[in-house]
């Protein structure tokens, strides 16, 4: 028998994980967070938050602690001979800020990962919700209406869905026997370490560039915002067996830059990996969903892993909040595969073409560009449409001194109604009301999803009543 029952087990306590509890608990789902380890990840590994993450993390009730415990990105210097030889741009920022229009965000934000959960954890307590660690999940089973998850110790726990967030070696996925398509980005492996250092300043991302003879590879050293500590990245040739002690890392660093071993006063946390990219074949099989790593893995180049997986929770949580609800039909879940898979191996196709050097950092990888024009819950009615369309990223921006963002925040549903008059509507669509054309989206009614994106458009109410009806808004 089973001892507890709950609407949604979530596996895996990382930034995907955390979100969805946040997200979940805030739409009064009972929602139970297990993680096979004893504690929060401990490295910066994904340390880049987009503006599009920026936004959902604003809604999400944490943006306050992320800004005051981050920091904008430094300038990366290039250095040869322990000499400084010139800054290096990391990403163009004028592209990215003319991306960034409509948006409050205009510069990819640093946060090392560890806080970033962190910061998710005490949200996600505020609200209610949990996380039960060293809860390691060994199997599942499914029938029509539940699902029943087993632990290497304690209880078992059923509950009505199960979402898959526990990375890249996802024991769901594997247990589902859904296969993951992908490629090896590059063979050679790479060491990340957070470590200590005397002798660098805090105010450049340092960049030690390989040796022309290719004997020795590149070392990059970031100090992380917020901390006393830098993140170190080095690449070995391939099959190499990197040495993640302190003795090994303060080797590295010495015979690729100016520092000496002694300068390397601690690591903090070190990992080595092979950059891949892999997307699952599936998103979901019956009650159980896949999401962030555990349905696609990314270069870290570009910073798109955390970003894209962040918003894999975004978009499943107020779908299965309206499907526990009862008040959207059980189909709405299958637009989350539908919806979401594409993004993902659009976005893989991006951080795997920064890594090799074809894409640059820039108004591709901000992520606010990306939407759901072609989704079953897409309709655009205007025969016309010169501004916003249905499906797109709602912009941010002001209307008649209301911040339209401000008006957004929150589990509901938005209508704004630009010099139209907006028809009666359930309470669960909160009404915007504005006598004349907006910057950003011109005139017309426009119905904004609980992610952040324009469900339904048009110039008239006509089709709004049964778009409504088939969601189930109430």
């Amino acid at each position: 028998m089973s001892d507890a029952m709950v609407d949604v087990v979530i596996v895996g306590a990382g930034p995907t994980g955390l979100a969805l509890g946040i997200d979940l608990a805030r739409r009064g789902v009972d929602a139970l967070v297990v993680e096979k380890a004893d504690g929060l990840f401990p490295g910066s590994r994904g340390k880049g938050i987009q503006p599009r993450t920026m936004e959902v993390l604003e809604d999400l009730g944490v943006l306050d602690s992320i800004l005051a415990l981050g920091g904008s990105y430094p300038t990366g210097m290039i250095w040869q001979d322990g000499e400084r030889l010139g800054e290096h741009r990391m990403f163009d920022e004028d592209e990215v800020k003319a991306a960034s229009a409509g948006s409050a965000f205009n510069v990819p934000w640093m946060v090392p990962q560890w806080r970033t959960q962190e910061i998710l954890f005490a949200r996600l307590e505020e609200l209610g919700g949990r996380v039960e660690f060293g809860r390691e999940v060994v199997g599942f089973e499914q029938d029509a209406e539940t699902v029943t998850v087993r632990f290497a110790s304690g209880p078992e726990v059923r509950a009505r869905y199960l979402v898959a967030a526990d990375g890249g070696r996802s024991v769901v996925r594997r247990a589902l026997g859904i296969g993951m398509t992908g490629e090896t980005v590059d063979p050679d492996p790479i060491l990340v370490a957070d470590v200590r250092i005397n002798g660098l300043d805090r105010d450049n991302w340092h960049v030690f560039p390989p040796s022309g003879d290719g004997k020795v590879g590149y070392l990059a050293i970031c100090p992380l915002a917020g901390t006393e500590d830098f993140q170190l990245v080095a690449q070995f040739p391939e099959g190499t067996s990197i040495d993640l002690s302190l003795d090994g890392v303060r080797e590295v660093a010495a015979a690729r830059s100016h520092l000496s071993p002694e300068d390397i006063t601690e690591v903090r946390w070190a990992s080595d990996f092979r950059p891949r990219a892999a997307l699952a074949d599936s998103f979901r099989s019956g009650r159980v969903f896949l999401a962030g790593d555990a349905a696609h893995v990314h270069s870290p180049a570009g910073g798109q892993g955390l970003n894209t997986s962040v918003q894999d929770a975004y978009n499943l949580g107020w779908k299965l909040g309206a499907v526990l609800r009862g008040s959207a039909p059980v189909s709405l879940l299958n637009t989350y595969e539908e919806e979401r898979r594409p993004i993902a191996a659009q976005m893989l196709g991006i951080s795997t073409g920064v890594h090799r050097g074809e894409v640059k950092r820039g108004a591709a990888t901000v992520q606010l560009g990306l939407g759901y024009r072609e989704s079953s819950l897409t309709e655009e009615t205007r025969a016309s449409v010169s501004e916003v369309r249905a499906g797109d990223r709602a912009p941010d921006g002001t209307l008649e001194g209301v911040r339209l963002f401000d008006a957004f925040r929150g589990p509901h549903w938005t209508l704004l109604a630009l010099g139209v008059q907006a028809p009666e509507l359930p309470e669960g669509v909160r009404v915007v009301r504005g006598s004349e054309a907006q910057e950003s989206y011109g005139t017309g009614l426009f119905l904004v999803r609980p992610d952040g994106y324009v469900g339904w458009a048009g110039d008239e109410p006509k089709g709004l009543a049964d778009y409504i009806s088939r969601l189930g808004i109430r």
